[in-house]
C-alpha cells in the first residue's frame, strides 16, 4: 500500500479519536456527580482546546498531505477515506451539538457551544476534497527506461 493510503487511514483514525474525545467530554458534563465539588469545578475549555490540537488538527493536516500526494494520479481509495473522515467528524459534531440542551448552564461556554458548529462546517471542505480526489482520472506516470 502506498504511503498516501496509510496517511489517509491515520487521518480517519484521528478524526474518529477527536469525535470520541468530544463525545466523552460532553457526556461527562451531562453526568457529573452532584455531590463531588471537585468535579463540579471542571472547566471544559482547556480540554476542548487540547482535543482540537491533538485530534482534529493533525487529522486535517494528514488528510491534506494524503490529498497532495495522490492528486497527480487520483485515488478512489484515498478520496473515499478522506470522505469517511469528514463524515465521521460531521456526525460526531452533530451528536455533540444535540447534547448541548442536557448540559448544565454552568459548563456552557463559547467553545462548548460553537466548536461543534465550527467543525460541522469544516467537515464540508474535507468531504469536498475527498469527492474531488475520487473524480480525478488516473494519469499514468511516464516510465523511465534508462
Amino acid at each position: 500500500m502506498a504511503s498516501e493510503k496509510w496517511i489517509a487511514i491515520i487521518s480517519v483514525a484521528l478524526f474518529a479519536m477527536f469525535v470520541g474525545e468530544m463525545l466523552s467530554v460532553y457526556n461527562f458534563m451531562i453526568n457529573i456527580p452532584v455531590n463531588d465539588e471537585f468535579l463540579r469545578s471542571f472547566e471544559p475549555d482547556p480540554k476542548i482546546i487540547q482535543f482540537v490540537s491533538i485530534g482534529v488538527a493533525p487529522a486535517g493536516i494528514l488528510a491534506g498531505v494524503a490529498f497532495l500526494l495522490s492528486k497527480q494520479y487520483g485515488s478512489k481509495q484515498v478520496g473515499g477515506m478522506i470522505i469517511v473522515g469528514g463524515l465521521i467528524m460531521f456526525v460526531g459534531m452533530f451528536v455533540c451539538y444535540s447534547m448541548l440542551d442536557k448540559i448544565d448552564d454552568k459548563f456552557i461556554t463559547d467553545l462548548v457551544r460553537y466548536v461543534p458548529i465550527l467543525f460541522m462546517i469544516l467537515s464540508a471542505p474535507v468531504i469536498g476534497v475527498g469527492i474531488y480526489l475520487t473524480k480525478l482520472k488516473k494519469k499514468h506516470p511516464k516510465k523511465e527506461y534508462f
